[in-house]
């Protein structure tokens, strides 16, 4: 069999891969098991995923781990999120290590259970040197949070007389973000065949391509991942100009 792998073109990759995983709870309710164990299975699909793209030579994978919203679900559920997120960082540290992957994480994550965040935080740190990919998960983490916090920091700024409102563009609202330093995607993925974004990047998605899959997130895996990259390598990013004026430039 022939894999959608042998199709992509190494020198047309995305730099930044952001991924919503969806789907887990009703994969698990297929399978006629609690919700949470589809959280589980979901973890498998994440190695799986950051492998291929580890392979490939992506810089930059950012995946949607928990949203503002997602505290409003039932506790046992949230409360079992945040066990299997102490565990999962725990277990991945020497793999992480291994393939040079470094860690990092956007959101208001001050949010967080007290021992989540130190685990996070020690991940973070003894991840830093890596640097084949980072790996960026979204934690406690909406768009309009994050577009209201940046808007937050140039205020102080202004009012501190460090800046002055002719100075504010969209180079400098960009480094308010919590995805400074960041190149924003060219491709977002997002599994279960819901047709969107779910306050995720919605500065940095601009002029992203986006892929939607009917595949429930704990059946996404290598394959699944090479055809989306196909999928986005056939397509013409033009950015508001021509067909003629790229075939040019």
């Amino acid at each position: 069999m022939v894999s959608a792998k042998d199709k992509i073109c190494l020198q047309k990759l995305p730099q930044h891969v952001a991924i919503i995983m969806d789907g887990n709870g009703r994969w698990a309710l297929k399978q006629g098991k609690e919700r949470v164990l589809g959280h589980h299975e979901g973890v498998e699909s994440v190695r799986e995923i950051t492998e291929a793209a580890v392979e490939l030579g992506i810089k930059y994978l950012t995946l949607y781990t928990f949203s503002t919203e997602n505290w409003n679900r039932p506790k046992d559920e949230v409360d079992a999120l945040m066990n299997l997120f102490v565990e999962t960082i725990v277990n991945e540290l020497d793999t992480l290590n291994k393939n040079d992957v470094s860690l990092n994480a956007i959101g208001d994550l001050k949010s967080l259970p007290p021992e989540n965040y130190q685990r996070l935080m020690e991940t973070i740190e003894k991840t830093s040197a890596n640097s084949r990919m980072v790996l960026t998960l979204a934690m406690s983490y909406s768009a309009r949070w994050e577009i209201v916090e940046a808007a937050r920091k140039i205020a102080v700024m202004v009012s501190q007389n460090q800046l002055s409102p002719a100075e504010i563009d969209e180079h400098l609202f960009a480094g308010c973000l919590t995805t400074a330093g960041i190149p924003d995607p060219e491709l977002v993925i997002r599994t279960s065949g819901e047709l969107r974004v779910s306050n995720y990047l919605l500065w940095q998605v601009a002029y992203a391509e986006f892929y939607f899959t009917p595949t429930l997130w704990p059946e996404f895996k290598k394959e699944d991942f090479y055809e989306a990259i196909v999928e986005y390598q056939i397509r013409e990013r033009r950015f508001g100009m021509t067909s003629d004026q790229l075939k040019a430039k």
